[in-house]
C-alpha cells in the first residue's frame, strides 16, 4: 500500500449521512488518542459542503475541540460523477465508504478506490453486493495492490473475527459454531434508520438474483469436518441462554463462510461451518415478530409492496426502524452480546467416526451496534490497514475481514476501545 505520499490517510466518504456521521465522530476520537503520535490527516467527502462542515462543528462541539473543523479537509464529490471520485480517492490512502445502499452506490466507489490505488472500507451488510464485488474486482484490486473489505462494521466483524478468535482459543480443532445475537436495550426501547430496512428490502426483493450469481460461480464445496452442523427450527429454543431465537439474516452467515474459505485454500486451516442466530427473549417477543415478517415477506416479493416498505418503515417493523433513527438517549441505553457455541476435538483426538469431545463458550461485548460500534469497529479497521501491513494478505484483492486480518492486532484495538472479545468456558467432554 502506497500510503505516505497521499494527503489524508483516511478519507470519510458519506460523511453527512445518518452513519456517515457517527464514523467522522469517531476518527476525530482516534485523532485525539493519537496525538503523541504522528498526526492523523483526514477529511470528510460528499456532495454538500455545508452539510459536512455543520457534521465537523457538530464533532467539535461533542468532543470539546473547537479548532477540529480548521483542522480535517472537506472533498465535494459525488457518487453520480466518476471523475469527482477519482479525485477524492488519489487523496486518500484509505477510503471509508458510508453510502449505501450498496447494491446502488457501492461500486464506483469500489471502482474508482482501485483505479486510483487506494484501499477501501464499507459497511455493507448485503451479501449480493459483498460476493458480486468480489467476482468482479478481487484480481485488479491484487494487480493495484490495494485492499478492498466489506462488510466492516457490526455486519460482520464481531461475528468474522468472533469465529477466529473461538478457533484461536481452543485448545484442539474446532468443526463447527453458532452464535446467537443478544440485543439489550433501555427503558425508551430500540430503534434502526430506515438505512438498514431499506437494504434488506432490495435485498430480499432480489433473492434470486443472489441464487444466481452462487450457482455461476461453481465453486467447489468446502469440506466439512465432523458432523454436520444442523440448522435450528426458524423459532428454536437456546437452552444455555434461556431464550427463543431465530435466524440472523444479515450478511454474517456468507461473510464468514467465504473467510472459512480463504482461510483453508490458502493459508490450509481447517474449515468452520457456522450459523448465526438472534435471541428474541420470551414468546410475546417472538409472535409480534412473526408478523412483522409474514408482513415484510409478503410485500417483499412486488414493487408495489417494496415501495410500501420503504416508504413507511416505522408501520412494517413494528416500530424498530424510522426514518429519524434513535435517539442519543435510546443508543447511551442499548448494548449487544453475541455468544459463540463452538464443538470441536481435542488435540490427537480425530473426526474419525468420533463425536465432537470438545466444547468452547466465547462472547464479544460492546455498545449500540449501529451507530457507536459499528464507527469503532470501521474506523480500527482502518488503522489496521494503515499499521499492519506486514500481517496482511500478501497482495491486495477484494477480501472479507477475517480473511484480511486475522494474523493482524485487530483485535486487540477493539478489546482496548470498548468492543470485548472474552473466553466464558472451554471444556472436554
Amino acid at each position: 500500500m502506497q500510503t505516505q505520499e497521499r494527503l489524508y490517510r483516511l478519507v470519510v466518504l458519506g460523511a453527512s449521512g445518518f452513519t456517515g456521521q457517527f464514523v467522522a465522530q469517531e476518527v476525530a476520537r482516534e485523532q485525539v488518542a493519537r496525538e503523541q503520535n504522528p498526526r492523523l490527516a483526514w477529511a470528510v467527502a460528499g456532495r454538500s459542503r455545508e452539510k459536512l462542515q455543520r457534521v465537523l462543528e457538530r464533532v467539535a462541539l461533542k468532543l470539546g475541540r473547537p479548532t477540529l473543523p480548521s483542522e480535517v479537509g472537506i472533498i465535494i464529490c459525488d457518487i453520480m460523477n466518476p471523475a469527482s471520485l477519482d479525485e477524492m480517492a488519489k487523496q486518500a490512502a484509505v477510503v471509508l465508504n458510508c453510502v449505501g445502499p450498496y447494491r446502488f452506490y457501492g461500486e464506483p466507489v469500489i471502482k474508482a478506490c482501485i483505479e486510483n490505488g487506494t484501499s477501501c472500507i464499507d459497511i455493507c451488510g448485503e451479501p449480493q453486493f459483498l460476493e458480486l464485488m468480489y467476482w468482479k474486482y478481487h484480481e485488479k484490486a491484487a494487480e493495484k495492490g490495494v485492499y478492498i473489505i466489506g462488510s466492516s462494521g457490526f455486519d460482520s466483524i464481531p461475528a468474522d473475527l468472533g469465529v477466529i478468535y473461538t478457533k484461536n482459543k481452543m485448545n484442539g480443532t474446532l468443526t463447527a459454531v453458532e452464535s446467537f445475537l443478544t440485543i439489550h436495550s433501555g427503558p425508551e426501547g430500540l430503534c434502526i434508520h430506515d438505512g438498514t430496512w431499506k437494504s434488506a428490502v432490495y435485498g430480499f426483493g432480489d433473492q434470486s438474483n443472489l441464487k444466481k450469481l452462487r450457482n455461476e460461480s461453481n465453486l467447489k464445496p468446502v469440506p466439512i469436518v465432523g458432523p454436520k452442523l444442523k440448522r435450528r427450527w426458524p423459532i428454536s429454543y437456546c437452552r444455555e441462554l434461556n431464550s427463543y431465537s431465530i435466524p440472523f439474516l444479515g450478511a454474517d452467515v456468507s461473510v464468514v463462510r467465504r473467510t472459512q474459505r480463504y482461510l483453508h485454500e490458502n493459508l490450509e486451516q481447517s474449515p468452520v461451518q457456522y450459523a448465526a442466530y438472534v435471541t428474541m427473549g420470551g414468546i410475546t417477543s417472538v409472535i409480534k415478530l412473526m408478523f412483522a415478517g409474514l408482513f415484510f415477506l409478503f410485500f417483499v416479493k412486488c414493487g408495489i409492496g417494496r415501495q410500501l416498505l420503504i416508504k413507511f418503515p416505522w408501520l412494517f417493523s413494528f416500530g424498530y426502524f424510522s426514518k429519524q433513527g434513535p435517539t442519543q438517549k435510546q443508543m447511551d441505553a442499548t448494548s449487544f452480546t453475541m455468544t459463540f457455541f463452538g464443538q470441536g476435538y481435542s488435540q490427537g483426538f480425530g473426526p474419525e467416526k468420533n463425536k465432537p469431545n470438545m466444547r468452547i463458550c466465547t462472547q464479544v461485548k460492546g455498545p449500540e451496534a449501529g451507530y457507536v460500534a459499528t464507527p469503532i469497529v470501521m474506523v480500527q479497521a482502518a488503522m489496521t490497514l494503515l499499521n499492519d501491513t506486514s500481517d496482511l494478505p500478501n497482495t491486495g484483492g477484494v477480501f472479507t475481514p477475517g480473511a484480511a486480518f486475522c494474523r493482524t492486532k485487530l483485535i486487540d484495538r477493539l478489546n482496548q476501545r470498548g468492543i470485548e472479545f472474552s473466553v466464558i468456558s472451554s471444556s472436554e467432554v
